[in-house]
């Protein structure tokens, strides 16, 4: 009796497993429609934007439909893969403080940072309805239909996105810690919304509130960054000023629909498509065939091999994790240390962020209205500068080497390297000359470099693993989702900064600094440097571009040169250890401890500085092939 009646789990355990089995079986229908979905649309956009650019130059009849499909398909795309990146874990988040809590302390922070996504997506669920409601009288040019059915996808992104985290607290946390995260998170907003009275009266003083206070603690709390944007705006607007919520996800609705920003989850893409087919081999095999034999030669090879596949990929995470897997194992082999590797493939990282076509100048472009094609020509030149710079950094850690990494290469073998790689090394040209000639824009021009990945692939490298098409779909619909969110939290952020007046501060605040320029400059490096390390590009650029952008046209800052600059500074501060996300990138792809990088990487920041130092006193670095 006694021994049958252990063996017999409790009723209320067996309710507790058949509770939990019926939750997973809903997360993975929810999980597995919307994947297929925004793969599905991934597809659809590449499919439209590919045959926009045969019907104008093969068959010359325009489709005066393709940029509305495109556009209508995108806002559902990234909706959908903001869900797949909420599911999967996947938003960016600050987490440096929170990783070196204990595994109860840091579960239960997690346990917040969701609770906190879950309120701001029940807060702003009714205004997406609202909002979706205002835009059914809309009709679109071209295919004149509402355009409801464009806007409908923020509800329903949202609607999904809430029962997602509603599924992932359930299935991942705690039953105390959900409790806790519910309490605490349901007392902060009453908080708030009782002190509101006496908010209002405040003025300007509510940005500190808002804009520092709450952003800040949220970030560093491991809340996900588009979400501490969003709360923090959501707060501002709906306390301190009289604007309908429904306006908020209007100016999210725009951050998220610039035709430009399609261009993202086709780079991204790209640059999981060159390493599928074995592109992004073929070039590092080249490069290592000739400088293999020099002192310190494979660390030349990743250095040139970043800047090249830069060149295609756009995603600094999909470029190094074309080139970590090819290079690593060799080096390693060679005697080359983990920290040494990843202290280099950071910095290259950080050195490559302006080598068209990358999606930060794409993002600038779009925020700012600055020219792409003149970004992506300017931005060569200061990438090249900086990989000279780390290459000197090379020369000289490994100058009293007795021999390079590896044995001589015949000459014929180089060759016939040469010729085996010519097909991948053909491709950041075609990009750059298709974009530069007007063949397609910056947003149509992936889908070339695509098709041509495609026919290498299958034509040359015969390495395509179809199989391995739906998952590389869904990681493109995830990354962009979660970028593309950022980007709309982040220009409805920046828009009720400005509403307030704050821009107008800040400009009269950098006008009135005595060095003119140079000061002006100097204190947009460090600046975009701390905010690079914090929030990352994309976020910084969206929301402090419109602001800064301005300022630099009135002091006589040219608009191209301050972009590189601004994008070179983020890049280093993403790079940078202790904050900088980029820089954790780098040793999740090389699986590498962070501790080991940090003994090595201060000498190539330290390079990366000067060079970036050189480049904002010489304007002419960024601008000469402009003219």
């Amino acid at each position: 009796m006694n021994a049958e009646h252990v063996a017999t789990p409790p009723l209320s355990t067996e309710r507790s497993h058949a509770t939990r089995g019926v939750l997973d079986r809903i997360e993975v229908a929810v999980g597995a429609l919307t994947e297929y979905a925004a793969a599905v649309l991934v597809l659809a956009e590449i499919v439209v934007l590919f045959w926009g650019i045969v019907a104008r130059y093969v068959f010359n009849s325009p489709l005066v439909w393709s940029d509305e499909v495109a556009g209508m398909c995108f806002l559902w795309l990234s909706m959908l893969g903001a869900v797949v990146a909420l599911r999967r874990g996947e938003h960016m988040r600050m987490t440096a403080l929170v990783a070196r809590l204990g595994p109860s302390a840091r579960a239960s922070m997690d346990c917040i940072a969701m609770t906190a996504a879950l309120a701001f997506l029940v807060l702003v669920a009714y205004p997406a309805y609202q909002y979706t409601s205002d835009q059914a009288i809309v009709t679109t040019p071209a295919l004149q239909i509402s355009d409801a059915w464009r806007a409908s996808a923020l509800p329903v992104g949202i609607g999904l996105m809430l029962l997602v985290s509603v599924l992932r607290l359930a299935r991942v946390c705690r039953v105390r810690d959900i409790v806790v995260s519910l309490v605490a998170v349901g007392a902060i907003i009453a908080a708030f919304w009782a002190l509101g009275p006496l908010l209002a009266p405040l003025g300007k003083l509510n940005l500190l509130i808002f804009f520092v206070g709450v952003v800040g603690a949220s970030v560093f709390g491991g809340i996900p960054i588009a979400f501490a944007f969003a709360l923090a705006t959501f707060g501002f607007l709906a306390l301190t000023t009289t604007t309908p919520m429904s306006v908020l996800v209007g100016r999210m609705d725009e951050g998220m629909s610039h035709l430009i920003l399609l261009a993202i989850p086709l780079f991204v893409f790209l640059g999981l498509l060159i390493e599928m087919t074995g592109m992004a081999s073929a070039m590092v095999r080249f490069l290592a065939s000739v400088l293999g034999r020099v002192r310190g030669g494979m660390s030349y090879v990743l250095v040139c091999a970043m800047y090249l596949v830069s060149g295609i990929s756009g995603s600094k995470a999909a470029d190094m994790a074309a080139i970590a897997p090819v290079l690593f194992p060799e080096m390693k082999a060679r005697g080359t240390k983990p920290g040494e590797l990843v202290a280099l493939l950071s910095t290259a990282g950080a050195q490559t962020e302006t080598i068209p076509p990358s999606i930060v100048l794409i993002t600038v472009g779009s925020v700012t209205g600055v020219s792409i094609s003149a970004l992506f020509t300017a931005g060569v030149l200061p990438g090249l500068l900086l990989g000279l710079v780390l290459c000197a950094v090379i020369w000289w850690r490994y100058r009293g080497s007795d021999h390079g990494d590896a044995a001589p290469v015949a000459r014929k073998e180089i060759g016939r390297a040469f010729v085996f790689a010519l097909p991948s090394l053909v491709l950041p040209f075609l990009i750059r000359a298709a974009v530069v000639e007007g063949v397609a824009t910056a947003t149509e021009v992936s889908t070339i470099g695509i098709a041509w990945s495609v026919l290498v692939g299958l034509l040359i490298y015969r390495k395509f693993d179809a199989r391995r098409l739906p998952a590389m779909l869904i990681e493109t619909a995830a990354l962009s989702g979660a970028i593309v969110f950022i980007i709309g939290s982040a220009t409805a952020m920046a828009w009720a900064l400005t509403q307030s007046g704050f821009a107008q501060d800040i400009a009269h605040a950098a006008s009135s600094l005595p060095g003119g320029k140079a000061d002006f400059m100097a204190c947009s490096v460090i600046a975009f440097m701390v905010l690079g390390s914090v929030l990352e590009g994309i976020p910084a650029i969206v929301l402090f571009g419109p602001l800064m952008f301005p300022i630099a046209r009135a002091v006589g800052v040219n608009e191209i040169y301050y972009a590189i600059v601004v994008v070179l500074s983020m890049g280093v501060g993403l790079f940078s250890p202790p904050f900088g996300v980029g820089y954790y990138t780098a040793c999740a792809i090389s699986r590498v401890d962070p501790a080991e990088g940090l003994r090595h990487i201060w000498g190539y920041l330290a390079a990366l500085i000067a060079g970036l130092v050189l480049i904002t006193a010489v304007p002419w670095i960024s601008t000469c092939l402009l003219h």
